[in-house]
């Protein structure tokens, strides 16, 4: 099969993957819902089963699907942006600073938009401190903004920390939630969704540029790439894509690292294909994790970044076992 009808293949069956992962985790919980029930929700009859799937399970469903997608697509792009395999959204202090957003909005009896609104401030302020700081002397270097960027993460742990350790004993189960990622409080999809899109429809015009950036920059700019702009849009991108689904779900980790490499293996390493393949990848994993947190001890609901941790975790030494050590 050639390779852009084996890319369009596996573009399909992520799609069919994303309809299946939707359909168990609106069938999946504590109220039972067939398949056949399922299907006449559809008709608008109003029923406890159609309050549950429509108020609380779809709605929670589709921020998966876009904080998954989300993450999955600044992976990919932090990839190609640091040309380093080990890269993912969390790796230049934004999550850090979102954390210490929120925490900070919990201390304060914050909720809801409140929450959402500190952590996304959090977000923004690590973003810009990592880029200015990065970009002091009027150019970077992928070296540069990496070691900027662990420094804010690290500043940034320090003041979780303290955080933690001065915050009543009411509020450190919900700190904790947070920081470990928890779809439980997502609220509504609609926002981070349309962030995934605007994410999306920003970098499949430049995915051209961005094969011959993964090159090496050297290359590209002799092919005709502005890659001083180009890196400077990618990480606004990335950064602000990190930004909305962490502000959303927490903290997520091995999304954004382990998904773009699966795709990778399977599509090969054009951009653009990569790039939705990884946000219907990520979309798809992260609504399946969520559906297991919430049932697998049911009542009792896990943080789903547990679960996408333990999943991530032998995926990707198999990665590492299958490359030889080079994701």
């Amino acid at each position: 099969m050639p390779n852009r009808r084996r890319a369009l293949f596996v573009l399909a069956i992520l799609l069919g993957l994303a309809g299946l992962s939707l359909g168990a985790a609106l069938l999946a919980g504590s109220v039972a819902t067939g398949p056949a029930e399922l299907l006449s929700l559809l008709g608008g009859e109003p029923s406890l089963a159609a309050e549950v799937v429509l108020q609380l399970r779809l709605p929670r469903a589709l921020a998966g699907f876009a904080c998954g997608g989300l993450l999955a697509l600044a992976g990919a792009l932090m990839q190609v942006l640091l040309r380093n395999p080990l890269a993912d959204p969390y790796v230049l202090g934004i999550s850090g600073g979102a954390g210490v957003g929120a925490l900070a909005a919990i201390l304060l009896g914050l909720s809801g938009l409140g929450l959402d609104a500190f952590a996304f401030c959090g977000a923004l302020g690590a973003l810009l401190l990592v880029f200015g700081l990065a970009h002091g002397d009027g150019s970077w270097t992928q070296t540069r903004l990496l070691l900027t960027g662990v420094i804010v993460a690290a500043g940034c742990g320090a003041l979780v920390a303290l955080m933690l350790s001065i915050a009543p004993e009411s509020k450190l189960r919900g700190m904790l939630f947070w920081l470990m990622g928890d779809l439980s409080q997502a609220g509504t999809p609609w926002p981070t969704l349309g962030f995934l899109a605007l994410a999306l429809l920003l970098s499949l015009p430049y995915a051209r540029e961005l094969n011959l950036l993964a090159r090496g920059a050297e290359s590209a700019q002799t092919l005709g790439v502005a890659v001083g702009r180009l890196r400077g849009l990618v990480y606004f991108i990335a950064a602000l894509a990190t930004a909305a689904a962490v502000t959303s779900a927490g903290s997520i980790g091995f999304i954004g690292l382990v998904v773009p490499h699966l795709v990778r293996l399977a599509i090969g390493n054009d951009q653009r294909l990569l790039l939705p393949a990884s946000v219907l990848a990520g979309g798809t994993l992260l609504m399946a994790a969520d559906t297991l947190a919430r049932t697998i001890i049911a009542p009792e609901q896990l943080p789903v970044g547990v679960l996408t941790a333990l999943l991530g975790v032998p995926i990707f030494l198999f990665l590492l076992s299958r490359t030889g050590g080079r994701p």
